[in-house]
């Protein structure tokens, strides 16, 4: 992982944009004439991390928020020794009552508009005094270490000037780095689900978070009892609505393809859930949350969370009306609030504060399909493949590609040998021969069998029940009948 340094690497690429964005003279093989082709980079795909290391911006600490930028409302919870990103209150309405609301927020009242959206102008004076020395440097007493920041103003949040400014256009860019829906998605799913079900080590709400709760002088029902005790919060399940909500999960059935087998994450003995993966996070937080829910805890809680999940199946629909955009961010912001009054503030870490600019971001660069995690991290899990020598990664990705490359370009002159292209899908709906199109007709053979095989005698009904079945529906026996 290169951190920082992954300038060094983007250097050929940054010199071959500033090339193509003057033009260069292409061939086209079609007209038999040249023309001249220019390409412009639209923005970077990354998760939070990969964020932080492209665009020079710390996303770590109180400041963690790019598009809040220094205008970030945070708090520093002494107990959990964690920054909680509340204070959502001031993307409402100046005239919205959450903002004179006391009791069930911070115990202030909100008076604030919203950040500032910066230009890219307004970025790169911030950056103009921050210098950094990419690689490894000298230290005064002969070490090599990775370079420091040099910067006037030591507290800035910024790292480094992004190599992506030496770009004439990259200024000018409204959405320069892409906030990551999918893991955005699977840290919020991580957040609700292991808190409702109190999974030890995961959840949010512990002895700490009460203490916290009791130094800022909020929620007085919650407070820890002087014996170290806390009385359980309204959205905390016990064992019979743990069971409830499991089992709901459990015994859910998708078509073929459209998630993975969801159940095998559940553990009713235990009463707990592992082994989440990306999109079951996806598919948990957008279709079986509101409908597991709805009886497994009470009505605040379970409509609060259903509205969350209605945001996320909306912003991620193939299809979005720029009109009810707005809309859409008053949903979120209303509902943000409302998680605020019900969930304590270790909750809300920099993932969810992240839900407030999503829509923004939607308003900018469109749907969110064409610029999430998912294609890129499945390509990565096939690069990952090639390794065969761990201290010689990149050696092995890029002479198991080659070979990849060659076996398929052979393939394509063999006819009769499977391979990778005219091998039959998993779920294979092709028409049948000919010749098999009479026993088709009543039992199509579509797909293959998954699993191993399983036996079953019928019974005598049974039995006479499937003969029937073969002389109704079987077209060789009509001519037979009268």
């Amino acid at each position: 992982m290169p951190g920082n340094d992954i300038d060094v690497y983007l250097q050929p690429l940054i010199e071959e944009l500033k090339l193509l964005w003057v033009g260069v003279e292409t061939y086209d093989a079609y007209t038999k004439k040249t023309f001249r082709m220019y390409a412009a980079l639209m923005w970077t795909i990354s998760d939070f991390s990969g964020l932080g290391n492209l665009s020079g911006w710390n996303t770590y600490g109180g400041r963690a928020c790019p598009a809040c930028n220094l205008d970030a409302e945070t708090n520093r919870l002494s107990h959990s020794q964690k920054w909680c990103y509340m204070g959502h209150r001031r993307f409402l309405n100046p005239s919205h009552r959450y903002r004179k609301d006391r009791d069930r927020f911070d115990g202030r009242i909100e008076s604030r508009g919203p950040p500032i959206k910066l230009s890219g102008g307004d970025i790169a004076r911030q950056l103009q005094d921050v210098h950094v020395h990419l690689g490894k440097v000298q230290s005064v007493t002969g070490k090599r270490i990775r370079g420091q920041q040099t910067a006037v103003h030591d507290e800035s949040p910024w790292k480094k000037r992004s190599i992506f400014f030496e770009l004439p256009y990259w200024e000018n860019n409204g959405l320069r780095h892409n906030l990551d829906v999918m893991h955005i998605e699977k840290n919020v799913c991580d957040n609700i689900v292991f808190t409702i079900m109190n999974e030890k080590g995961k959840y949010k709400d512990h002895l700490k978070a009460r203490k916290d709760l009791q130094l800022m002088g909020i929620k007085h029902d919650l407070w820890p009892r002087e014996d170290g005790k806390y009385p359980p919060a309204i959205f905390t399940m016990t064992n019979p609505q743990k069971d409830v909500f499991l089992r709901t999960i459990k015994n859910v059935v998708f078509p073929d393809g459209y998630s993975s087998n969801i159940s095998r994450c559940v553990d009713l003995r235990q009463r707990k859930m592992s082994g989440l993966k990306s999109h079951d996070c996806h598919i948990l937080i957008e279709h079986l949350l509101p409908i597991a829910l709805r009886n497994a805890l009470p009505a605040p809680v379970s409509s609060v969370l259903a509205d969350f999940s209605s945001f996320f199946c909306r912003i991620c629909s193939k299809s979005i009306d720029p009109q009810q955009l707005p809309l859409l961010q008053d949903h979120v912001v209303q509902t943000l609030c409302r998680m605020e009054m019900i969930f304590p503030p270790s909750f809300f870490t920099v993932m969810v504060h992240l839900t407030v600019h999503l829509v923004e971001e939607v308003r900018l660069g469109g749907p969110v399909q064409y610029r999430w995690m998912y294609p890129i991290e499945r390509y990565l899990c096939r690069l990952k493949q090639f390794v065969r020598n761990r201290s010689q990664p990149e050696g092995s990705i890029a002479e198991g590609y080659l070979s990849e490359e060659i076996l398929v370009f052979c393939s394509r002159y063999l006819d009769n040998v499977e391979s990778r292209i005219n091998r039959p899908m998993r779920v294979d709906d092709r028409p049948c021969e000919p010749d098999q199109c009479e026993s088709a007709a009543m039992f199509p053979g579509v797909g293959k069998a998954v699993g191993a095989a399983s036996f079953y005698n019928l019974t005598p009904t049974e039995k006479f029940q499937a003969h029937r079945h073969v002389l109704v529906n079987s077209p060789a026996v009509e001519k037979y009948i009268e």
